[in-house]
């Protein structure tokens, strides 16, 4: 048994543990409150996913900024998943595409497979300027065009990048919650 040595005695590791316990149920849960529902309306696949999608993210292309802003949006401070998001390896597993940057002419067909190979309902959401319209990479020679130009989106967040709150605002008006 491990021990402990604190103020001048000693403690067995159950001891410490009860103390943590009881400082826990003594302190209670401690988080926000989450910011008001969305007012704008869901997109129309959204009311069959009642509260819960799953998230596939699609770097089409971007210079990673929106993909850091995606990641920020899931950890612990904006808590993505608090409101039914979550995110997910393989398209087969997502309800929700969020694609990043703008579409190169390597990842066109690549896209379009992945959205290809989710499940209905499905909605498909342009994160970040050059999702919406090629941002800095409009008329690069290795850029296809926006996603929109490649598929047809549901949503879009604009910003370069956007705000991780912005993302949660998105995907909140997606589950509804």
């Amino acid at each position: 048994m491990t021990h402990q040595v604190t103020r001048g005695h000693v403690l067995t590791a159950r001891e410490g543990l009860m103390g943590l316990l009881r400082k826990i149920r003594t302190t209670g849960r401690v988080a926000e409150p989450a910011p008001p529902r969305p007012e704008a309306e869901q997109p129309l696949a959204a009311e069959e996913l009642r509260g819960s999608v799953q998230v596939r993210c699609v770097d089409a292309g971007s210079c990673n900024g929106c993909e850091i802003e995606i990641a920020a949006a899931f950890n612990p401070l904006y808590d993505a998943e608090r409101y039914g998001a979550r995110l997910v390896a393989s398209p087969r597993h997502a309800d929700v595409a969020l694609v990043t940057g703008p579409v190169t002419r390597n990842m066109a067909e690549p896209l379009r497979r992945t959205v290809a190979a989710m499940g209905e309902p499905k909605l498909v959401v342009a994160v970040g300027d050059c999702a919406i319209d090629c941002g800095e990479f409009a008329g690069g020679y290795g850029v296809e065009g926006a996603v929109a130009d490649v598929l047809p989106v549901d949503l879009t967040v604009p910003g370069c990048p956007p705000e991780p709150d912005q993302i949660v605002a998105a995907l909140r008006r997606v589950t509804g919650r």
